[in-house]
């Protein structure tokens, strides 16, 4: 087992999809005991082996439709710290394993409550998804050329605005109950952590430093030095070239007109100058580029593959990833120098001894 920070922490995870078995897994990576509860026989969604988001933890087979079953949970439930859950709000009370039993019988419990509108509100139960929440907090407008927004995948929801604020919201609640001796509940919301991953761009809209339309800003596209542009191979390189400085090199060593430099912030300049720029960087291909700009104070980097990603040498200095059960996966992040997290042996296919796992948390 890990010597991680959260070595220790007993977790209860009921199964499901993007953001929950997401923060049960960078728990787990750091140390936590995970114990994730799936109705038998369940079978992957997109058909998969081994996920990675279901890394590091063991799982036990339950059906909630069943009365033994739900009281299995509950006394794992009162056995626990902390647990994951991402049903639609009162799906959990109906099944006598919401926060107020479970508190009443574990008062140090952090409930953990995931879902995308929250538990409260006009759109509470309503159905939905990643593009429909961070439609709504302003970010998928925000994303894409002029003439319509563009999908980040779901790494602003489901991922950036949902599963990290929901372990961290956990962590937060662990550590005051260490000093309280009460439990509470964390109500997260992937409308609310993605309005909450917007603060700046808000800020600088309400300061009249951000044009509320896209492809007209420093950070989406807009820029000249601060974009994408394809490459004489058909690749691409990201240039973020923003402090005057940094500009100033690029121009330079892209061997671009000198004069650039002192209109870099001018943006009635902006459109003339990313067709130039655009020119020269069709000139060369992508790795004849890096060969030149990488590693250079131009904020130079090639647009990678994901397989290209996994072989990069500076991903490869920093062990960004490990193979686990013959999958390339990146290894537990942040790096901690004490006490680190660590990918945790468990099998995603042979469900734990529920009778066993129950004996062992209730010793504890």
């Amino acid at each position: 087992m890990s010597n991680g920070p959260l070595h220790g922490i007993k977790i209860v995870e009921f199964a499901g999809l993007g953001p929950t078995p997401f923060a049960a897994m960078s728990l787990a990576d750091m140390g936590a005991e995970v114990i994730r509860i799936q109705r038998p026989n369940l079978q992957h969604l997109m058909g998969l082996k081994y996920d990675i988001l279901d890394r590091s933890r063991g799982f036990i087979e339950l059906d909630l439709k069943n009365p033994t079953d739900i009281e299995t949970a509950q006394n794992l439930i009162a056995s626990a710290d902390a647990v994951i859950e991402g049903m639609r709000p009162n799906v959990m009370e109906r099944l006598g394993l919401g926060p107020d039993p479970m508190l009443a019988r574990n008062p140090k419990l952090v409930y953990g409550r995931m879902t995308g509108w929250g538990q409260t509100g006009p759109l509470a139960h309503a159905a939905g998804h990643d593009i429909n929440y961070i439609a709504l907090s302003g970010a998928l407008h925000a994303i894409g050329p002029a003439d319509t927004p563009v999908i980040p995948l779901n790494l602003v929801g489901d991922f950036g605005g949902g599963g990290i604020y929901l372990a961290y919201g956990i962590v937060c609640a662990l550590l005051e109950a260490s000093r309280s001796g009460a439990g509470q509940v964390v109500d997260t919301a992937i409308t609310d952590g993605t309005a909450h991953l917007m603060s700046m761009m808000y800020a600088m809209t309400q300061g009249n430093a951000w044009t509320d339309a896209r492809e007209t800003n420093i950070l989406d596209g807009a820029a000249p030095f601060y974009n994408v542009y394809q490459t004489a191979c058909g690749g691409h390189v990201a240039i973020g070239a923003i402090e005057p400085k940094f500009y100033a090199e690029l121009v330079d060593r892209i061997c671009a007109d000198p004069t650039l430099k002192t209109t870099q912030m001018d943006r009635s300049t902006w459109p003339a100058v990313k067709d130039t720029f655009a020119q020269i960087f069709k000139t060369k291909s992508r790795d004849e580029w890096t060969a030149l700009l990488h590693g250079t104070d131009t904020c130079f980097a090639p647009v990678l593959t994901i397989a290209e990603a996994f072989k990069d040498p500076h991903n490869t200095a920093r062990n960004l990833f490990e193979t686990h059960e013959n999958v390339v996966q990146p290894r537990p992040t942040p790096h901690l120098s004490r006490t680190p997290g660590a990918i945790q042996p468990a099998s995603q296919s042979v469900p734990l001894n529920v009778s066993s796992v129950l004996e062992r948390w209730q010793s504890k």
